[in-house]
């Protein structure tokens, strides 16, 4: 525990006193058991990918990593929510930007032209950095929607539903940068990415409590794109009729994940026993949850599942206060996107939906991921701080 006074006017005083210290304290673990699942997966695919005289190297460079990440989201964390505004608003923009960049001058990888390479820093994915300034800027415009609509009411005006009042303007601005988002994701391709892009953007849309037919119709829509993607790209057609039927193609990686879950047990074979690991190629990235089920077992596996449930529900129940539209719309879409993205992880790896390459927040390897996602928990931090009396006594 920080000895941080009460009385401590300070930035760091403050930021302690106002931070929701049980999240922030759950992120923590996550990040220290990325750490530990680092230790644990990636010797064996450094060696197998790069060779035994570089072991470490994967190990180094998360762990280089995990710790930017932590710092990144206390100092994100203590931004007021115009800050925050303001800092997602450029990030949107420069992260759209370069993302558009990448079917330039980005480098092709299994089919899809997603990463950047970036002089002194390497490879870096801008679409990681789009998802969370994306789902910030568009509760923005949906909360201008709203006050829009509510200072009409509020002067007797009657409602107008033309494109350039306030009440329409600023939600069509929405769909609009969603739009652009969509062609641009559709491009490189990447339908992970845009599928949870979408999902919030309707968490969002619907919380705001707008037109329900609009959320129907961008629901169907989401429906019809996913449609579509099964009968235009064979890999997206491969992957979900081998979750449909096994036996219509290669499913050795969820077989070995399986197995994995199957030999750790209750309490796993123990830190760096792990066998089947050695076998699944991405055993440090979308499979690391296979090898936290095998080198330490349901119970461990259960605790990161808590975790993950805990800031999503801690998050929504700290904004069952708020009042401010603008805070509740981007907090809802930071913790959808955090907690979809977890659940699409794990629920791949055991083998309840198809197959999707989507890392597990905090826990696998990767540096734009980790960082991208270290910016929208630092961003929620920042939301869901104690601003006046209205949180007293609820910690």
């Amino acid at each position: 525990m920080m000895a941080i006074s009460r009385a401590d006017n300070s930035v760091l005083g403050r930021w302690w006193w106002t931070i929701d210290r049980w999240t922030l304290a759950a992120l923590l673990a996550l990040i220290g058991f990325g750490y530990v699942m680092m230790l644990a997966a990636s010797p064996a695919v450094a060696e197998r990918v790069i060779g035994s005289a570089a072991r470490s190297l994967l190990l180094a460079k998360q762990v280089v990593f995990l710790g930017l990440a932590a710092s990144l989201m206390v100092i994100v964390s203590m931004l007021s929510p115009r800050g925050v505004r303001r800092f997602a608003l450029l990030g949107c923009l420069g992260a759209l930007a370069l993302t558009a960049a990448t079917l330039v001058i980005g480098f092709e990888t299994k089919g899809a032209r997603r990463w950047l390479n970036i002089p002194l820093l390497g490879t870096m994915q801008p679409s990681e950095f789009l998802k969370p300034c994306l789902a910030v800027v568009t509760a923005w415009l949906l909360a201008l929607g709203k006050d829009a609509a509510a200072a009409r009411l509020a002067a007797g005006k009657p409602r107008d539903w033309g494109i350039l009042h306030g009440r329409t303007l600023w939600p069509a601005l929405a769909l609009l940068l969603l739009a652009v988002v969509t062609v641009v994701l559709k491009s490189q391709p990447d339908f992970g990415m845009l599928m949870v892009v979408v999902s919030v953007f309707l968490a969002q849309f619907f919380v705001a409590g707008l037109n329900l037919v609009l959320v129907g119709v961008c629901a169907a829509g989401g429906v019809a794109l996913a449609i579509s993607a099964y009968f235009i790209l064979p890999h997206v057609r491969s992957r979900v009729d081998r979750f449909l039927d096994p036996a219509a193609g290669d499913t050795f990686q969820i077989t070995k994940s399986m197995e994995a879950f199957g030999h750790g047990g209750l309490f796993g074979r123990g830190p760096g026993e792990g066998r089947v690991k050695n076998m699944i190629p991405d055993a440090h990235a979308d499979f690391v949850f296979a090898v936290a089920g095998e080198e330490f077992g349901f119970i461990v596996c259960a605790v990161i599942l808590l975790l993950f449930g805990f800031v999503v529900v801690r998050g929504l129940w700290r904004l069952m206060a708020e009042s401010d539209m603008f805070v509740v719309l981007a907090a809802t879409g930071l913790l959808a996107q955090f907690g979809l993205q977890a659940f699409v992880n794990m629920a791949s790896t055991l083998h309840l939906i198809p197959t999707k390459g989507m890392t597990l927040p905090f826990v696998s390897y990767g540096g734009s991921s980790v960082l991208a996602i270290a910016l929208g928990m630092g961003m929620l931090l920042a939301l869901t701080r104690k601003r006046g009396p209205r949180l007293e006594g609820r910690e």
